[in-house]
């Protein structure tokens, strides 16, 4: 019994072995069969097959700018003329967020768009699928179809002739992955007006200490609890749009904590519990809110129940009296002085602002054909007549110095204020203020989850400020406590490092293979494990019998 029970525990044992070697090893067949895991890597061919028709997609992002809608399309049928063997399908978006979503979920059916106007941190996500999106360094690099190639049939401009701090923001782990299409920063839009009634003047650089201290002067109320700046019932002095980008500027003027290179978070620290102490304290008083609360920043200020309210500058055809693009009925509006300033400083000597603004990816297809007609349209972005006329719709900046330094793009800024249309001046301004700061801005580093822990950086502010609404405590350290854990938990950020593991995996000599090679690969070494522990089962068996 004993002998008989020994045979039977060493054969079940290997049958559990052989089990869970497959087990292993079918997910990795069907990887290299079907490619779930992602595409073959892009390999440039030596030339672009002009003979062939394509037909590619571009994702592009709108909000109600009918005339970035018109540029699109005029891009598009400019380009379809110099190359009329390519046709270019537009899908619009209303947010970045949206585009997002839809590129995850189209990525796990590889349906994903072939140009798309993003962000880094969304590419770095997009990273996660073996080969997903191309990397632009051999392309960009190209005398022939790379930026001012020989045999591009537009004028593309150079590498050099991309702003390079732009083009640096477009590196992901040592990789162009995009190339930029606009840029902006945060501008804070001021009511010079209700300042200076408060008996205020303003400096030549906002400081947090003095946008704190405004904003708390203006609460003041008379004894019908009208407020005595404005004479309404109705006033937030200082509302902020994009509470992500408030707090990493404001860890990063303190020269606090936020994250690694490598994808460290540091979010959680000392500094980040006072900067919230701080929103706590001025909320309290009604003297802050947030877009995510209150409402966009623009309607508040143009109907004069505002001062100091940050958005992009890319926003500006918002902003002021005489917006073009004023969300609010004209009854509504107050008239006063609009001055366009940096965010607030803790160290006024040394501003620092975020950059940020769209740039261009292109998506890997199994026909490097395709992505060469993709990459042609992406590079037709740049050229003179696009980047000018996108950015004088709203306060965006082109990103190459031929766009920057054109005849058209000067007198553009030259006129600002002759009309309230395309030469608005708060929206000249705005530009104004990012030409004038691009040396002092920033950009957050990329990383896989980088996404995820810049929303989480928001969701501090937006959920201090819900809770001291609600009448809550914020000024235990066990709230704070709390509060980490919640935004921690919620934006997964314990599985950043895992995330990161596996791009770097990716990377890795085995990863640097196409993926269906990688993934055959494995499979064999797992099959021959089958195979040999199998063997080795049986050999125990007869061995067993014999006896």
């Amino acid at each position: 019994m004993k002998k008989s029970n020994g045979k039977s525990n060493m054969i079940c044992k290997c049958r559990t072995a052989v089990r869970v070697l497959m087990a292993l090893a079918c997910p990795l067949f069907l990887t290299g069969c079907h490619g779930h895991e992602g595409l073959p890597a892009f390999e440039m061919p030596q030339e672009f097959d002009a003979s062939r028709s394509y037909e590619i997609t571009f994702w592009a992002k709108n909000d109600t700018n009918k005339t970035q809608t018109k540029i699109y399309e005029k891009a598009i049928s400019d380009f379809e003329k110099v190359y009329p063997n390519i046709t270019v399908n537009l899908r619009l978006y209303t947010d970045y967020g949206k585009i997002y979503n839809d590129v995850i979920t189209n990525i796990a059916t590889e349906t994903t768009p072939n140009v798309c106007i993003t962000y880094p941190d969304h590419i770095a996500t997009y990273l996660t699928g073996a080969n997903q999106v191309v990397p632009l360094d051999e392309l960009i690099a190209d005398r022939e179809y790379g930026l001012g190639g020989s045999s591009v049939r537009f004028d593309s401009p150079s590498p050099e002739g991309l702003i390079p701090d732009f083009l640096d923001e477009c590196v992901i782990d040592g990789h162009y992955y995009a190339l930029p299409y606009m840029r902006s920063t945060e501008a804070c839009y001021v009511n010079r007006t209700y300042v200076e009634k408060l008996g205020y003047t303003l400096p030549d650089t906002l400081t947090w200490d003095f946008v704190w201290e405004v904003s708390e002067a203006a609460m003041a109320q008379d004894e019908e609890g009208n407020y005595l700046v404005n004479g309404q019932k109705v006033l937030i002095p200082f509302i902020y749009k994009s509470t992500d980008n408030m707090m990493i500027q404001m860890l990063r003027q303190k020269d606090a904590g936020y994250s690694t290179d490598e994808g460290d978070i540091l979010l959680f620290n000392d500094t980040t519990g006072e900067l919230l102490e701080t929103v706590a304290e001025h909320t309290r008083t009604g003297a802050f809110s947030t877009f995510k609360i209150s409402g966009y920043p623009a309607n508040f200020l143009n109907a004069g129940q505002c001062i100091f309210a940050v958005d992009s500058t890319a926003g500006a055809t918002w902003m002021g009296t005489d917006a073009p693009l004023s969300d609010i009925s004209e009854d509504k509006i107050v008239r006063f002085d609009t001055e366009v300033m940096t965010v607030p400083q803790f160290d006024p000597d040394h501003p620092c602002m975020i950059s940020q603004g769209p740039s261009v990816c292109i998506f890997n297809k199994e026909d490097p054909q395709e992505v060469m007609a993709s990459w042609l349209f992406a590079q037709y972005l740049l050229t003179n007549d696009v980047q000018t006329a996108y950015s004088e719709t709203e306060g965006y900046v082109p990103v190459t110095y031929d766009a920057l330094e054109s005849q058209e793009y000067q007198d553009y800024l030259a006129a600002a204020g002759e009309d309230n249309d395309l030469h608005y001046d708060v929206k000249i301004k705005a530009a104004g203020l990012m030409l004038d700061n691009v040396e002092n801005t920033f950009v957050t580093p990329v990383f896989v989850g980088s996404a995820s822990l810049r929303d989480a950086a928001g969701q501090l502010i937006e959920q201090t400020v819900k809770s001291v609404r609600r009448g809550q405590d914020v000024s235990e350290d066990a709230y704070m406590d709390e509060l980490y854990d919640q935004v921690s938990s919620l934006y997964r950020l314990d599985r950043i490092g895992a995330m990161q593991s596996r791009v770097s995996a990716q990377e890795a000599d085995l990863g640097k293979l196409p993926a269906t090679a990688a993934a055959l690969l494995i499979s064999l070494a797992a099959a021959w494990a089958i195979i040999i522990t199998y063997a080795v089962c049986r050999a125990v068996k007869e061995k067993r019998k014999r006896r």
